[in-house]
């Protein structure tokens, strides 16, 4: 088992990694929209999403993959009033590819926001 870290991504907020590898498998732990300082994406869920897809982004190029290998996705989301607008950029990140995805809406994310991501990916052996 490998932990997968990058200064691109914002650090573990907890005792966790930003993700594991483990055989040809790569587990992240949800990305939330900090930034790679620390600061916490501004505005809605559209600001919020791209914040993290960029910090997925980075956790799986450590990781040496990328969104084209994501076998499974959770979106975990506070309002599903947002879900259309979320969903849109969603798709724009993944194009044709499309993981199998599990959505669900929760009452409270860590630091207030409006969505939070994790993914499992293959990786190059």
């Amino acid at each position: 088992m490998k932990y997968v870290a990058t200064d691109k991504a914002a650090a573990a907020i907890g005792p966790y990694s930003q993700g594991v590898i483990s055989g040809d498998m790569f587990y992240s732990s949800g990305q939330i929209p900090l930034k790679a300082d620390g600061e916490l994406a501004q505005g809605g869920i559209a600001e919020q999403t791209h914040q993290v897809f960029a910090n997925l982004q980075a956790v799986l190029e450590e990781a040496g993959s990328s969104l084209q290998q994501v076998i499974k996705t959770t979106v975990f989301i506070k309002d599903m009033n947002d879900f259309a607008e979320l969903n849109s950029i969603y798709a724009s990140y993944f194009g044709e590819h499309k993981p199998a995805r599990s959505t669900v809406e929760v009452a409270r994310l860590p630091k207030d926001v409006k969505v939070e991501i994790e993914v499992i990916a293959k990786v190059a052996q």
